[in-house]
């Protein structure tokens, strides 16, 4: 396979979440400034539809629908009918952040994670949660169908490719997973050196998981992070990911990034193509060759790499997978006559 950047478009602020259409004509970009913006992919012309009163974190466009579900560090979730131009309904889900969110594949579930890490003990071990960390929502409705406890910061949360389970990541590298028609807790799985603990220029715990996707045949799932090291505040951990066979007993670690294709940085999204043949891991690059990893899915060999030049928050692909999103941003120029300079970033690029 090959993947060829052909367009970058420019948003005000970093992008930290995004959705497409059906066609993938348009796009549907949460950004720092609190925005959420269509963008027209052929023109460029970004427009704000609604805005959060903090960072917007999250955008989905619920399937067969003219319905967006925003999310963001106000801890509100807003409901927008692209029909109407109007917001359907506001709700207010977490008292702290909304770190992550994500709509299910047959469009009947949306869900959220929060969380704030607050040192719990001497060891700087995270503080009990003050409120669910993982919440559940019916997508047409807004009830809340089901609250479940994690140790908080969750910061990655993902559906199985049938909506029938769902998946939330911590700052300790605790996945924890949920049926969702009964609200059962049915898996957890374990993986510590997704963690680092600072030495250097402060003691708390960082990193985690960052993002998950269950494989398309849902037997295993993915999660991608920094690797342990001694200066976590550095941003130069290593490029990770790691799969587990989470149905099975101890849900065991079934393969991991190979260390000859890893460099340093800190990826953030992790997404399987269309056809199930290659995963693609994206983030920020501190040294080495790629913030965008593909890796063979059978093998979990690095089969190719782009470098974006800059930050890389969410991958997704278009129904057929012959084109790739990127969406992330630059770091913040400094104001040019008072105005800041456009520093959110969606990169096209074509797959073959």
């Amino acid at each position: 396979m090959k993947a060829e950047q052909v367009k970058t478009l420019k948003l005000p602020t970093m992008v930290l979440g995004l959705d497409r259409s059906a066609d993938a004509a348009h796009l549907y970009a949460a950004c720092m400034d609190g925005g959420i913006y269509q963008v027209n992919v052929s023109t460029g012309e970004a427009v704000v539809l609604t805005r959060h009163d903090s960072f917007a974190s999250g955008v989905c466009l619920v399937p067969e629908t003219s319905t967006l579900i925003s999310s963001g560090y106000d801890g509100v979730l807003q409901w927008y009918d692209l029909t109407t131009g109007k917001t359907i309904r506001k709700v207010s889900a977490h008292s702290f952040w909304s770190w992550q969110s994500a709509v299910s594949p047959d469009g009947k579930y949306f869900a959220s994670v929060t969380g704030q890490y607050l040192a719990g003990g001497p060891k700087y071990e995270p503080a009990p949660e003050t409120e669910p960390s993982v919440k559940l929502f019916d997508a047409g409705t807004g009830k809340t169908l089901h609250e479940f406890s994690h140790v908080p910061s969750v910061q990655a949360v993902a559906f199985s490719p049938d909506s029938q389970y769902l998946a939330a990541g911590n700052l300790m590298g605790e996945i924890r997973i949920w049926e969702v028609a009964t609200g059962k807790q049915i898996a957890t799985v374990t993986t510590p050196s997704l963690t680092s603990w600072g030495i250097i220029k402060v003691h708390a715990y960082q990193g985690g998981v960052y993002s998950l996707a269950f494989s398309p045949d849902g037997q295993s799932i993915l999660a991608c992070g920094i690797g342990q090291m001694r200066d976590p505040n550095s941003g130069n951990g290593r490029q990770t990911w790691q799969r587990f066979a989470w149905r099975k007993d101890g849900a065991p670690r079934i393969a991991e990034i190979n260390e000859g294709d890893a460099g340093g940085g800190h990826p953030e999204a992790i997404a399987f193509h269309p056809s199930g043949k290659f995963f693609v891991m994206a983030g920020r690059l501190a040294q080495g060759k790629w913030n965008t990893g593909f890796f063979g899915e059978s093998t979990g060999e690095l089969i190719h790499s782009l470098d974006t030049k800059g930050r890389l928050t969410k991958v997704l692909f278009n129904v057929d997978g012959t084109q790739m999103l990127l969406a992330g941003g630059v770091g913040q120029p400094k104001a040019k006559d008072g105005k800041y300079p456009d520093f959110g970033r969606i990169v096209v690029c074509n797959i073959a």
